[in-house]
């Protein structure tokens, strides 16, 4: 019981970082597309435009350096991850030849997202 309940309160938990994520990115002038594409190949946190770039940002959280720094959590794994949900989006909305790039924001705090540590690395790996 214990381990659903943990679950759902990391689900929470994360779509509370990616929505600040998305005010942040927001702020800086982007536009989001959507939260949470999912597909057969796995899930995108945000799909977002700048200046007629496509974004596909992946979003990580920690409260501390226990687990590491949240940037840290984007491996290649994931990383190959997000490039076949960016395949999926770009084949589904048929945008054949658009310019995109992949970012990933590291959030890490756990008094807040107002004083949280934020770390937006543009461009972050090559798919």
């Amino acid at each position: 019981m214990a381990e659903t309940h943990d679950k759902k309160n990391k689900r929470q938990i994360g779509a509370y970082y990616e929505q600040a994520a998305g005010d942040y990115m927001e702020r800086l002038g982007y536009e989001i597309l959507e939260y949470n594409y999912r597909c057969r190949a796995g899930e995108i946190d945000i799909v977002a435009k700048d200046k007629g770039c496509l974004v596909f940002c992946e979003v990580k959280y920690r409260a501390d350096d226990q687990s590491g720094h949240p940037l840290e959590a984007v491996d290649e794994r994931k990383k190959r991850t997000i490039f076949r949900c960016a395949m999926y989006y770009l084949s589904e909305h048929r945008l054949g030849d658009v310019p995109c790039r992949f970012d990933v924001i590291g959030i890490k705090g756990n008094a807040g997202v107002e004083s949280a540590e934020v770390t937006h690395i543009k461009n972050a790996f090559i798919g």
